[in-house]
């Protein structure tokens, strides 16, 4: 009894000596600029404090009552899965609700979809009972994937694994026009709407002389960390992994010094990327393999030999939209290196009607744009151009021995200069 008491308390010095480090690490580029640029968003910002605290006390209150601990893992895994098929449910009632009420055919849409509102709201209060529960479940198996991986101090993750499902905050990313580097990130409520957004932007565009952008985000790492809900079970597992890496590189050199200056801000998010992917597929392997993909496979076809005289119909290559936008990010990068900026956004807008022609639904093509998911390198090519830092963070990947080599040697860079040498050193 003593033992446990003196754990719980032990784990509470942890949780809030972690919440100070995430409230003090709050470095900005320029106070000075980001208040230049707040001025368009003072009344619209997202409320961390308010956030924070409450999420802290439902998670404390989850905690206190323990439930899941009681549970089998047939149990555990249950929850989840309910907690998923709801968040599915949800997802398709708000889609034939929408439908309905855009549909002119329709005479009177509130009657008509009645039945799924009130659907919608049982599955709402249904989801507050249940996902507290389904997250500490997932934030158990998290911890456990860590701890096999020897992501652990004194066997607990540090920080203790916690996160809470949640409609996130839009950011408003803004960049200079003469060359691609985000200058500001500020988060925004959840809930505006497409024409606050729009207006945003060109009031920031014209005022400033920059290049803005509003984005939504799927994670944010604070701490618990914010996740987006959804029904996408990968993808869930991994930004839970993705954002508690950035937890934990907050606790070291690397995660302190993010917004010290753009590289340090690619080193970061690339290498949480990195780890978010290997850790979320790794506690799906182990608690929920029916949700991992199915690895592709090419198999060789007998008619497709050497002596095969039969030639294969030609098609059309299928539209590559990682290869396109790399392409599009260097070239954006070029005529901006020339000063040719109206040139350059140009380019951007008539790619972006290509992307959309594709079926890539890109609002806008800016540099505020490639500014923000440019910094997410963990794969080749995409939005980050000819960027050396995600190759070097990924090179340091491949020559580590594993993800906990990997992240424990990274954790401490201050600079890419540092990362460059480890690579040099472990060649």
């Amino acid at each position: 009894m003593l033992w446990n008491w003196i754990k719980r308390i032990l784990r509470l010095i942890i949780v809030f000596s972690v919440i100070i480090i995430m409230i003090t690490n709050s470095g900005r580029p320029s106070l000075i600029f980001y208040d230049r640029v707040r001025v368009f968003t003072r009344q619209i910002e997202f409320d961390y404090v308010t956030w924070t605290i409450n999420a802290l006390w439902q998670k404390l209150s989850q905690a206190a009552l323990g439930t899941d601990r009681y549970m089998t893992t047939e149990q555990q895994q249950t929850i989840v899965q309910d907690s998923l098929s709801l968040a599915e449910e949800e997802l398709q009632l708000n889609d034939k609700i929408n439908l309905i009420f855009s549909d002119p055919a329709t005479s009177d849409p509130l009657l008509t979809a009645a039945p799924y509102l009130q659907r919608q709201r049982d599955v709402q209060e249904e989801m507050k009972h249940i996902n507290l529960m389904s997250e500490s479940v997932m934030q158990q198996q998290l911890s456990r994937v860590l701890a096999t991986s020897g992501l652990t101090t004194i066997g607990q993750p540090m920080p203790p694994v916690q996160f809470h499902s949640t409609q996130l905050p839009y950011a408003l990313i803004v960049s200079p026009r003469d060359t691609i580097r985000q200058d500001a990130d500020i988060s925004l409520l959840p809930d505006l709407t497409l024409d606050q957004i729009t207006a945003l932007e060109k009031s920031v565009e014209t005022n400033l002389n920059v290049s803005a952008l509003v984005v939504p985000v799927g994670g944010i790492g604070v701490y618990p960390t914010m996740v987006m809900e959804t029904s996408n079970f990968l993808w869930l597992m991994e930004v839970i992994a993705h954002e508690w890496t950035h937890n934990f590189l907050t606790l070291h050199p690397l995660g302190l010094l993010y917004e010290k200056n753009a590289q340090m801000r690619i080193i970061n998010e690339t290498t949480a990327s990195i780890s978010g992917k290997e850790l979320g597929r790794l506690a799906l392997a182990q608690y929920y393999p029916q949700y991992l993909p199915k690895e592709e496979t090419t198999l060789a076809k007998n008619s497709e030999s050497k002596n095969s005289t039969t030639p294969e119909p030609s098609e059309p290559p299928a539209f590559d939209f990682r290869a396109a936008m790399h392409e599009t990010r260097i070239t954006a990068d070029q005529l901006l290196a020339k000063g040719k900026i109206k040139e350059a956004e140009n380019y951007m807008e008539q790619r972006r009607l290509v992307f959309v022609e594709n079926g890539y639904n890109i609002r806008r093509l800016n540099q505020a744009y490639f500014a923000f998911y440019g910094a997410y390198a963990d794969v080749p090519g995409g939005a980050a151009g000819q960027d050396p830092v995600g190759t070097a963070v990924r090179a340091l990947r491949a020559e580590s021995s594993n993800l906990t080599d990997f992240l424990h040697r990274i954790a401490w860079v201050t600079s890419f200069e540092d990362l460059n040498s480890l690579i040099t050193t472990s060649k």
